[in-house]
């Protein structure tokens, strides 16, 4: 028997820079209507929209590299906005309140069908996208997995997902 998820519970994300990467997340949490559970000077944890995000700095001792998303582990996560306007407003408030690093503003992308997004950089490099998928996505008319989509791709890249 199979389990249907109801998404994704909480992230947790450890940080080189807490002084700088707790203030960022929680502003951004508090800004996509998300409250803060647990606060210190090294760690916040909010929750909304049915999920969490925990930040926390880097435990003494332990590996203070800086974020790498081409090395093992996590590339960048993705949060689901309601509207295309969500995104664009979202982007205002990482440019002019947080001063995020913007790797792509908000464009059309060819991952789903009406797939919406911006990508940007957190204090410690950790990459976050939030995008706008309009209906069903990929489950509906018009996407890979909805009735006479294409199926499952086999390659992904610039110009989206195909199969051979």
């Amino acid at each position: 028997m199979a389990v249907e998820l109801n998404g994704i519970a909480h992230i947790q994300l450890t940080v080189t820079d807490p002084v700088r990467c707790v203030p960022f997340w929680e502003k951004l949490c508090h800004f996509l209507g998300m409250r803060t559970l647990i606060k210190a000077d090294d760690i916040v944890y909010c929750i909304g929209g049915r999920t969490g995000l925990l930040v926390r700095g880097v435990m003494p001792g332990r590996d203070r590299s800086r974020f790498d998303q081409e090395r093992a582990g996590l590339h960048h996560f993705c949060f689901r906005a309601r509207s295309r306007e969500d995104v664009d407003a979202i982007h205002r408030f990482l440019v002019d309140e947080l001063a995020a690093r913007i790797v792509h503003p908000p464009e059309d992308g060819g991952f789903a069908p009406g797939y919406y997004s911006v990508l940007f950089e957190d204090p410690d490099g950790i990459r976050v996208e939030v995008n706008h998928v309009p209906g069903k996505g990929h489950f509906g008319p018009g996407g890979r997995l909805g009735d006479g989509g294409e199926g499952s791709a086999d390659q992904v890249g610039a110009g989206g997902m195909k199969r051979d």
